[in-house]
């Protein structure tokens, strides 16, 4: 299985980005999908989650209300809408795949993608 982030780039605050990960690889059913976020000398940060049948969206108090997760299972896409950017939100952001239910325990996904930047400058 392997995850492809894109959509990252550089945004003055308060403007918007589209993170968009592929999932691709021998799946037998769609996975438990989330984007973390990790800045240098810290570990990596939840965001957002969204299980199988993409009913079901959980968030960081952080992002609650500024980041949208969805997918489309027919892809095998994963999107992370991001609005009202802030420089905190400055990070390099990975998907991951593989919980067997919605978390934001970065051990509990076994998949993840190699990054996208991104950078909100004030």
């Amino acid at each position: 299985v392997q995850l492809q982030a894109s959509g990252g780039g550089l945004v003055q605050a308060g403007g918007s980005l589209r993170l968009s990960c592929v999932v691709s690889g021998r799946t037998l059913r769609p996975y438990v999908m989330g984007w973390f976020r990790q800045v240098p000398g810290k570990g990596r940060e939840f965001v957002a989650a969204i299980n199988r049948s993409g009913v079901l969206q959980e968030y960081a108090d952080s992002v609650t209300g500024r980041f949208t997760i969805s997918r489309d299972k027919a892809k095998n896409t994963v999107d992370l809408q991001m609005n009202s950017l802030r420089p905190e939100d400055t990070a390099v952001y990975y998907c991951a795949a593989g919980s067997e239910m919605i978390s934001g325990r970065a051990s509990d996904y076994g998949y993840w993608g190699q990054g996208t930047q991104v950078t909100v400058s004030s």
